[in-house]
């Protein structure tokens, strides 16, 4: 599972444990509807605090994340394009030592073509 599917989780379980635990609350307190009420408005503010708290964190770093990320592939793209190149240039060097190797091999073949015309003259 990745860390993006756990935050969420996280968040989504905190919330609930939160929910649960104010149930909870209202069932065994031993107090008046109104403190209870108020106790519970309390602590759904609370929730909602961390909630926030938690979410901008959450925000915060799937933004480093994100900004790491372009960072490897912008090193990764430079990387490439810098092999891509030396590639390109191994190529034609080796390109050009073939054709010049090519041609002193057909010259060669040529001159031993004509030397035995050039005998009988």
């Amino acid at each position: 599972m990745s860390d993006r599917d756990s935050g969420g989780e996280f968040l989504v379980g905190f919330i609930f444990g939160g929910l649960i635990g104010a149930v909870a609350a209202l069932l065994l307190a031993p107090q008046s509807g109104e403190q209870t009420r108020a106790q519970i408005k309390e602590t759904g503010i609370e929730l909602r605090d961390r909630a926030v708290v938690l979410s901008e964190d959450v925000r915060r770093r799937a933004e480093e994340l994100s900004a790491e990320l372009a960072k490897h592939a912008e090193e990764f793209s430079t990387e490439a394009s810098k092999d891509a190149a030396e590639l390109v240039s191994r190529s034609r060097a080796l390109a050009d030592d073939l054709i010049v190797e090519s041609k002193k091999k057909a010259q060669e073949v040529r001159a031993k073509a004509e030397k035995p015309f050039s005998d009988q003259g």
